[in-house]
């Protein structure tokens, strides 16, 4: 018999309800949870191998998390139509997930475990990587698996002050504080998230408020796990250890790596120098002492151990560190800009043995991010990518793609510099950060290095962001918070605390905590250390180059954006593209619109200034508004019977009537005008019935003296033009109603005598032929550009 699905639920603040329920779903996983909250519907399964792989010397965890596009009621773009590999929204969900988890694990756990979270129901307003690690959590408190705590994670957003519990997405989108917060129900283990330019006051604020909602789902997982009657987990094989020979280890070795960790050596001379202890250490043994298979294979391990133990221990007691700093100390800087000739911007950011070579290219819109999720997709056009070679470290390493680590580098750097970045700057904008050299805070050398390649590339940033790692050595009621951490720091240490920020406050954070908690006594020292150390990178910074450039490289692109009426929109793009096709042929620049609301932004892309001063002149002269009264330079565009049809602005013609050329009365215009002359007009009117624009040439000249107005033409021959000042047309038929139409004093009413016959003028009339008349222009239905 299929057991009943078992669930718990609790109320937010805001009356939202989060329930977690197993037993419907994937019951052959070792623990399976769907979270919900509105639409939102979260899947995690976890499944463990029951023994380690034979020499497992890691915690092998693998955690995926992984949209489906179902979920959203959308089919994937892609061309095979199905989820493929994980973008770099869900990989950074995965690492939130990981880097939560991982610690909760027994030391000595080796078995493998798979924890695969996946969405399938999506909510528009729920945020589901704020979910995503309370579902995993929860799939392993309804498992077997082993694990010390539970946990979980929740989004604390500041919305026009206020901080709110997992804000929605509409929400988020005005919040000027956004981190997420991983904690045990006594405990902070991780924080990630960013902020403009926060002080570290409202960052504790808001760590603490994110760490009581947490309770609350801890509580809810506890008791989804009574329910389930589950009070024990597995027993799991634990690794082969041998006490006599660590002790032996340590015996032999303990003075010599504490004489190498006191002499402030660099990285690789370091390593090969506790290298050297451990091959000294093997050569006491010969042929018949050699140790055991199981036994060689722990030396290696011990050698860590010692190490980690004496480094730690001389930190703590002694606040000595590797090489030789104070511990608030931070290592040499070296800054350069303008590196290399062709990029937009670049920058050599050099802290110790880390380094980054940095760089900046600039865009147009084409050259935006399609980021997609199953709920949303956007363009992004601050892009930042990090790369992390093996040179880096002096290592051969087979190289296939961007790994988690370098896209999670990244995204810190990005949110951080992206703070700074002026929301209407219409550029397009990639950041490439390549770490040349690593012992450390890479990450927080493509903060340095980045904000001064902005700079250099003349990007509007208004002030220099830094950053800095803080590291912490805690042990017996004692700690130690060290400034600017090494690669061993970080690697032997008890947290891994990333700040960024400007002067004025911080823009970005990342934290994770590897002991059993942190309290906010010696997080608040930490802060406060960092913020010394990144107002002492920002010195030598703002040194190096204080603002940006005021003019673009050569090689760079230039953009100049333009604001105009919804409405003009359609003349600019033109029939089929026709018109805004013209524009880029004849310019040479690139021109993008986007409608905004009731507004049309154009952005014009040229490495010409010229070629961008002709567009943007072009696309003036098709919004403007022709002003009654005003004189242009008009073409002629076609000549007729009755005058010419000028166009004095693009997309804007008028009637030239042929009284209204010269002073002089002219039959014909042959001679005068022709298809394609240049002549100067004056806008002096518009058709009061059709709307059609009147010009007027002669009104620019001199009168000639003693000029006489003509009088009315007597023949009707120009009547076809239909173009000339000849009043309303009467009502009625083609001619009007001739009952309507004057004919003298005529009696009114009674008897008004006989009709009169045609008279010799009427005959006269009748029997010429009739005036040919001339043909209305053809100006292809384009009404609407000859109105005013």
């Amino acid at each position: 018999m299929t057991p009943s699905p078992i669930s718990a639920s609790y109320t937010l603040a805001d009356g939202r309800e989060i329930s977690i329920e197993t037993g419907r779903m994937a019951r052959q996983a070792d623990g399976a949870v769907v979270v919900r909250m509105g639409d939102c519907m979260i899947l995690a399964t976890v499944v463990a191998s029951k023994e380690p792989k034979p020499g497992q010397s890691f915690f092998p965890l693998t955690v995926d998390y992984q949209e489906k596009f179902a979920s959203a009621g959308r089919i994937p773009g892609s061309f095979f139509k199905r989820e493929a590999r994980l973008n770099d929204y869900e990989i950074l969900t995965s690492r939130l997930i990981d880097r939560a988890l991982r610690p909760l694990f027994p030391d000595d756990y080796l078995c493998e475990v798979q924890v695969l979270v996946s969405l399938i129901s999506s909510d528009k307003e729920v945020m589901p990587d704020a979910m995503a690690c309370l579902a995993a959590s929860a799939a392993l408190a309804v498992s077997d698996v082993p694990i010390m705590e539970v946990i979980s994670e929740v989004r604390v957003g500041r919305i026009n002050g206020e901080f709110v519990v997992n804000p929605s997405r509409t929400q988020l989108d005005s919040a000027d504080m956004n981190i997420i917060v991983a904690a045990t129900e006594t405990n902070i283990m991780m924080v990630e998230g960013e902020a403009k330019e926060c002080d570290e006051a409202s960052l504790l604020k808001a760590i603490q408020i994110g760490h009581d909602a947490i309770k609350q789902q801890v509580k809810l997982q506890l008791d989804l796990r009574a329910k389930l009657g589950l009070t024990t987990k597995r027993e799991y094989i634990k690794p082969y250890t041998n006490p006599e020979l660590e002790a032996k280890i340590t015996e032999f070795g303990k003075e010599k790596v504490y004489n190498v960790a006191k002499a402030a050596m660099g990285k690789h001379e370091r390593g090969d120098a506790f290298k050297a202890i451990r091959k000294e250490y093997e050569a006491t043994f010969t042929e018949e002492t050699a140790l055991p298979a199981a036994d060689a294979a722990l030396v290696g391990r011990y050698f860590h151990d010692l190490e980690k133990d004496v480094i730690r221990k001389m930190m703590i007691e002694e606040r000595v560190r590797l090489d030789g700093r104070k511990l608030d100390e931070v290592r040499p800087l070296t800054m350069e800009t303008d590196v290399l000739p062709s990029p937009h911007g670049s920058s050599l950011f050099t802290r110790g043995e880390t380094q980054s070579l940095t760089t900046v290219t600039l865009g147009t819109t084409d050259d935006e991010l399609l980021s997609e999720t199953a709920a949303t997709s956007d363009y992004v056009k601050f892009i930042l990518h990090y790369n992390f070679p093996p040179f880096s470290t002096g290592e051969v390493k087979m190289m296939r793609g961007q790994s988690r680590r370098e896209v999670g580098h990244g995204n810190l750097a990005m949110r951080s510099l992206k703070q700074m970045m002026p929301a209407d700057y219409p550029y397009t904008v990639r950041v490439v950060s390549d770490i040349l050299e690593s012992n450390g805070s890479s990450s927080m050398a493509t903060v340095c290095a980045g904000s001064l390649a902005l700079m250099d590339a003349g990007v509007p940033l208004p002030k220099h962001v830094s950053g800095v790692a803080m590291g912490l050595v805690a042990e017996g009621g004692k700690f130690a918070v060290l400034t600017d951490i090494l690669g061993d720091e970080d690697h032997l240490g008890d947290m891994d605390f990333k700040v960024t920020g400007t002067r004025d406050g911080i823009c970005g954070i990342q934290m994770d905590i590897k002991c059993d908690g942190l309290s906010m006594e010696v997080m608040m020292q930490a802060l406060e250390q960092a913020n010394r150390g990144r107002l002492h990178i920002l010195d030598a910074m703002y040194k190096s180059i204080a603002e940006k450039r005021e003019e673009l490289k050569p090689q760079a692109p230039r953009i100049e954006q333009l604001t105009i009426d919804r409405e003009f929109i359609g003349a600019i793009i033109g029939p089929g593209g026709k018109v805004i096709q013209e524009m880029q042929r004849e310019t040479g620049a690139k021109i993008n619109i986007e409608e905004v609301g009731q507004e049309g932004i154009i952005k014009i892309f040229s490495a010409n200034k010229e070629s961008i001063d002709k567009a943007k002149n072009w696309i003036k002269s098709i919004v403007a508004i022709p002003e009654i009264g005003e004189t242009y330079e008009g073409t002629v565009k076609s000549v007729v019977a009755f005058g010419a049809f000028v166009e004095f602005m693009p997309g804007k013609q008028g009637l030239l009537h042929i009284s209204e050329v010269s002073w002089k009365r002219l039959d014909t215009l042959d001679g005068v005008l022709k298809e394609g002359d240049k002549i100067k007009i004056k806008l002096v009117g518009t058709d009061p019935k059709t709307g059609k624009l009147r010009l007027s040439r002669k009104v620019l000249m001199d009168k000639p003296e003693g000029y006489v107005e003509p009088a009315p033409r007597e023949d009707r021959g120009d009547r076809g033009d239909r173009g000339g000042d000849r009043g309303p047309r009467r009502e009625g038929g083609p001619r009007g109603d001739r009952n309507d139409r004057p004919r003298g004093d005529r009696p009114q009413g009674g008897d008004r005598g006989p009709r009169r016959e045609n008279n010799d003028n009427n005959n006269e009339n009748n029997n010429q032929p009739t005036p040919e008349v001339a043909p209305a222009p053809q100006d292809n239905g384009n009404d609407d550009d000859m109105k005013l």
